[in-house]
């Protein structure tokens, strides 16, 4: 990869000067720097260089989520690079990638933002993961004018603002449960009761709503609808709750931790649904079944990604073969996250070389419109700047992770679930 290059733009000499809040929506938690001018105009270019900048979790935690983003973006610019770079109206250009540690801080991460923007000079901006993140980050872009194309944030509160720099390779939070419980009612025993339980930071919320209207529209009725707190490592007063009310199907959402503390308190207090649960996170990642071992068997997920030979791609042949490169330069496997993350290079790929141009807003227009196959999937964002994908539903059996339903069943799935005593 070629080293940074700092691009001399976005410098209109006026100091931070105080807070500032977006014209719509809201920033929420963070606090996003005033540096001075809206618009801003294409850069000079050093040494045909494009930079891409991102302020992504490495540390803190969500830093093995965060691990993803930095990895797949550095393997495709580097992959993109090999390959001859991007071509901008007849000129080649390499990409370069600008990333800086937010700490797993939402508020370090809108200054960071920032700072790459107006002292480090990158052409255009990468997310970070989690929806909380991705939401106030935006903010940035839409104040810089400066295209934000993110792979880390699904929440449909994101693209609602009617921000018009923020395009996202992660399908509607709302939807996480839409595949799932398509295959419940196809399921003998059929469900009937639903607990509902998610955290209540945007992605979460996201999902439950979403959820909540996917479940009246089955006919399904839900015991339990209880939010928990964010990162919050004690169950046992929602397990007891859950316990009470006999649940058919859990429903849960929330972050890998939290999941994997979840069900270890399950077992513990001995709680299980009649039927079966699923978890929006956590399930596709081999961590999730290397810490919990056998524990792990029987959990449903969803993915809008697995590394198929059938997902073609310009830069890395297809799906498979990137997930064994993936594999081999960083000692672990790829999930959505990290296929997210290069289709999120890959777009500005796309987009930069049909606008001839690094000019932010014709970039940005260029994005509205790519439409093109990659290792993740098809790519084509929507109206709000979201892309569209259906989620495969998963299931760990027998240790290995087995694709069980999208548009038809392809594996059987492990079902009902049996008590803990029976395991």
């Amino acid at each position: 990869m070629q080293p940074f290059v700092g691009l001399p733009r976005f410098d209109t000499g006026k100091p931070v000067v105080g807070l500032w809040k977006p014209v719509t929506g809201m920033l929420g938690a963070a606090a996003l720097a005033l540096a001075g001018g809206l618009a801003v105009t294409a850069p000079a270019q050093a040494a045909n260089t494009i930079t891409l900048g991102a302020a992504v979790q490495l540390t803190g935690s969500l830093a093995n989520t965060g691990r993803y983003y930095r990895d797949a973006y550095n393997l495709a610019i580097d992959q993109i690079n090999a390959k001859g770079g991007v071509t901008v109206a007849g000129t080649k250009y390499q990409l370069a990638l600008k990333i800086l540690d937010s700490q797993s801080d939402v508020n370090l991460g809108v200054r960071q933002y920032v700072q790459l923007l107006t002292q480090d000079k990158v052409n255009f901006l990468l997310g970070p993961f989690s929806s909380n993140d991705a939401m106030d980050d935006s903010s940035v872009a839409e104040k810089y004018q400066v295209p934000m194309i993110q792979g880390g944030g699904a929440s449909g509160q994101i693209y609602a603002r009617g921000y018009k720099y923020i395009f996202g390779t992660l399908p509607a939070a709302g939807d996480y449960f839409a595949s799932t419980i398509k295959m419940m009612m196809t399921l003998k025993p059929a469900p009937k009761t639903v607990a509902l339980i998610a955290a209540n930071d945007s992605f979460d919320v996201s999902v439950a709503k979403g959820t909540r209207e996917l479940l009246k529209k089955a006919g399904l009725k839900i015991v339990v609808d209880e939010q928990y707190p964010e990162s919050s490592s004690d169950f046992s007063s929602l397990l007891s709750l859950t316990k009470s009310k006999h649940p058919d199907v859990i429903l849960w959402s929330g972050h890998e931790t939290e999941a994997l503390n979840f069900i270890r308190q399950a077992k513990s207090l001995n709680v299980n649904p009649h039927l079966l649960y699923s978890f929006t996170v956590g399930v596709p990642t081999a961590d999730f079944r290397k810490a919990l071992g056998a524990d792990a068997n029987y959990a449903f997920g969803m993915t809008p990604w697995l590394p198929s030979p059938g997902l073609k791609d310009a830069w890395f042949g297809d799906a498979a073969q990137f997930a064994t490169l993936y594999q081999t330069k960083f000692g672990y496997a790829p999930d959505y996250h990290a296929a997210s993350a290069v289709a999120d290079v890959e777009a500005f790929v796309r987009a930069i070389e049909a606008a001839g141009s690094v000019n932010p807003q014709k970039v940005r227009d260029a994005i509205a419109k790519v439409n093109f196959d990659s290792l993740y999937g098809h790519i084509k964002f929507g109206a709000n700047g979201q892309i569209v994908m259906p989620q495969t539903v998963i299931q760990v059996q027998n240790g290995e992770l087995v694709k069980v339903y999208g548009t038809k069943f392809y594996a059987k799935p492990a079902y009902p679930l049996p008590p803990w005593s029976k395991r």
